[in-house]
Parts: structure tokens; C-alpha cells; sequence
């Protein structure tokens, strides 16, 4: 039985627990505002500790700065995570974004993912956001999951965000 719970700091290590690797058939590119489909074919790796390094500081970061994270566990295993950033974006400051978020390879599809997004768009509602704004990478599969959860392109891209990851795909919710 899997168990969701509000994650602290003093969890940052059970990060390195989730599986991140998939095969990655198909990303997507933007090109004049369209969304493209290009093959693929290859294998993601889980973590390298460079990686990991930069998603505990990322955690971290959101945390200590007023932001949140819920974990989802199998006994005392995460078996996936997702993290409500802190920094309000948007020209009406009233999007709130979904930094971080992972399903261990192993528990994917069985509605982990959407209860952890749904409990971090429920905190965003709460904390006064009229929208979930999501900077996607570019695989099909975490398209298409952000998108079966209400997610829509948007044109409204964050130029912060933007320059931080530029092959993102770039979403928002509606809360």
C-alpha cells in the first residue's frame, strides 16, 4: 500500500531511492509554436551522483524557502516525489510551479504521479494560485502524463524557466 506524506528536509537522502530510468521512445521539440514528435530510441539511466546532487539541492532550495514536497512510500521506500516551487511566475504572479517530480520506474502508471500532482495543485489552490505551471522535459511519456492531468501548452513561457532548460515543453493547469 502505498502512503503519501508532506516530506522534510531531513529526507532529502531518500531521493537517491527512485528508480528515474525509462527507455525514451519519442521527445518532443517546439518549433513556431507547434509541438513536434521525433524518434528517440534510448535508454535514460537512473541517477548519477551529479544528478542527484543537483535534485537535493533543488529540494532543498524549495523547501527552505517556503515551498513543499509529497512523497509517496512504499513501506519506508519513496517510490516517488513531486515538489510545489515557492516563486510565484506569471505576469499576474499567480502560478506557483511543479519543480520536481518522479515515479520510480517499477511503479509508473498505477496513479502515483496524478495523486502526487493533484495534492500539490490542491496546496497551490490553497496558497492562492490560479494556475500550475509545469516546464516539462521533453520525453513523451512525462508530456504525456502533465497532459492526461490537464495540462495545456502555453504560449505564456517563464523566460527564467526557459533558459534554464530550453528543450522543456512549457504547461499550465488550471486550477
Amino acid at each position: 500500500m502505498i502512503i503519501y506524506q508532506v516530506m522534510t528536509e531531513e529526507q532529502v537522502g531518500k531521493l537517491r531511492e527512485i528508480d528515474r530510468s525509462e527507455h525514451i521512445d519519442l521527445i518532443y521539440e517546439m518549433q513556431n509554436g507547434e509541438m513536434i514528435e521525433l524518434q528517440a530510441g534510448h535508454e535514460c539511466p537512473s541517477w548519477d551522483e551529479d544528478l542527484l546532487h543537483e535534485m537535493e539541492g533543488r529540494f532543498l532550495l524549495e523547501l527552505r524557502n517556503g515551498g513543499m514536497a509529497i512523497g509517496a512510500f512504499d513501506a519506508d521506500t519513496l517510490v516517488g516525489f513531486g515538489v510545489l516551487a515557492h516563486q510565484w511566475r506569471g505576469e499576474q504572479q499567480d502560478r506557483l510551479q511543479i519543480d520536481l517530480m518522479y515515479v520510480s520506474r517499477n511503479y509508473r502508471r498505477q496513479g502515483i504521479g496524478t495523486k502526487i500532482m493533484q495534492t500539490l495543485a490542491e496546496e497551490a489552490k490553497q496558497r492562492g494560485a490560479k494556475y500550475l505551471y509545469i516546464s516539462s522535459t521533453e520525453t513523451r511519456s512525462a508530456v504525456s502524463f502533465y497532459k492526461s492531468n490537464g495540462s495545456q501548452l502555453t504560449k505564456d513561457v517563464d523566460p527564467e524557466l526557459f533558459k534554464k532548460e530550453p528543450k522543456d515543453i512549457h504547461m499550465l493547469v488550471e486550477l
